[in-house]
């Protein structure tokens, strides 16, 4: 039995060191379990591999079933957990996210004085609904600036849950809240910043059998997810309801955010990335790093986006795309052009046009 933990020791330590997801360490651990296992059952007594790996098979069976009663265990209280917050979230009564209430003048002052802003400017944003996909790397600054702004309702949709090596970069969760769904720990965040917001947590994964309806209840729609199967979901979304989205992305040290909003008449998510790339030529995060505070400038940007759309503040970046390279201090600005050929939001289909148009260095 000696030999059979250190060879699962042994496999644990290299997957770490070489970053393999946990999950599939498991399962490895797993099939080298039933490979034990089989070893005992199909070989007769004596001999030596059944020797070397315990003996008898009673012994892996008992250790099997403390395991799974453990694990069991486990999703079974994470399950109750979930349902609790749940519940505690739907019967805490939520303000008024039309009506200033006291101290909220006080809190928001920052904003009034702006001459762009001011009092209506700030009323929009306690009357406005927005919908932030992901509670991630993006997602958590989004989060904490939308909430401390003021913006009145808004909706956070996320089927994970946090993990440690999400904490270098979701700075809206903590070590305390690791193994909670991120909706919940998000809203945790956003309440205890601000209680004078209605958080609206979405345990999910966003579908198409959702996404519809979803979104006809926000104003707005701000996408920090990481993959393009949920992008190309949520930019189809946003076209047939007329919503604008923000969108942003990452990798390494570099981020990127536009503003699309067709209705406008600007181009859509897939006019400018008509098909996802091959995964070798986007690869996630996990697979190719990022910097910490990389997601805290792009996402805090995003914030910034909608605050400007929704109070109707300054130029937006309808139509453009700011790309901002951390290694090297850089950022810069480009034009985007609507494809007439989109799928999503052009009159027809065809070959796809250039969508790109050089232009000036951003400030």
């Amino acid at each position: 039995m000696l030999l059979v933990i250190g060879v699962a020791a042994v496999i644990w330590t290299i997957g770490h060191l070489m970053k393999v997801p946990r999950g599939a360490r498991f399962n490895l651990l797993g099939l080298l379990y039933v490979a034990v296992l089989i070893v005992q059952v199909v070989l007769p007594e004596g001999h030596p591999l059944r020797e070397a790996t315990g003996g008898k098979a009673a012994g892996w069976l008992i250790l099997g079933g403390l395991i799974a009663l453990g694990v069991g265990y486990a999703l079974i209280l994470r399950r109750v957990k979930a349902r609790v917050l749940d519940n505690e979230a739907k019967e805490i009564p939520k303000p008024d996210p039309g009506k200033f209430r006291d101290g909220e003048l006080e809190r928001y002052a920052r904003h009034i004085v702006l001459r762009e802003l001011g009092g209506p400017g700030q009323k929009r944003l306690k009357q406005a609904k927005v919908l932030v996909v992901g509670a991630g790397g993006l997602g958590s600054p989004v989060l904490l600036y939308l909430a401390g702004a003021g913006v009145g309702t808004v909706g956070v949709i996320d089927d994970d849950v946090v993990d440690s090596g999400n904490l270098q970069r979701q700075v809206i969760h903590s070590d305390a809240r690791i193994g909670m769904p991120k909706v919940f720990s998000a809203q945790a965040a956003m309440e205890a910043l601000n209680p004078y917001i209605q958080v609206r947590p979405y345990k999910r994964r966003l579908t198409e059998d959702v996404v519809h309806d979803l979104l006809t209840e926000y104003d707005v729609v701000l996408d920090g997810t990481d993959n393009f199967d949920t992008r190309y979901l949520v930019n189809r979304a946003c076209v047939a309801a007329g919503k604008p989205l923000i969108s942003g992305a990452l990798s390494q040290w570099e981020g990127q955010l536009s503003v699309f909003d067709p209705a406008q008449s600007g181009p859509c998510y897939q006019c400018i990335f008509p098909e996802a790339p091959a995964p070798h030529l986007a690869p996630s995060c996990a697979e190719a790093g990022v910097l910490g505070p990389l997601p805290g400038v792009i996402g805090t940007m995003m914030a910034v986006e909608c605050i400007k759309l929704i109070a109707g503040a300054g130029a937006v970046l309808r139509g453009e795309m700011l790309i901002y390279d951390a290694l090297w201090g850089e950022t810069r600005k480009i034009r985007l052009k609507r494809r007439e050929d989109c799928p999503v939001c052009g009159a027809g289909h065809g070959k796809p046009s250039p969508t790109i148009e050089a232009g000036g260095n951003g400030a």
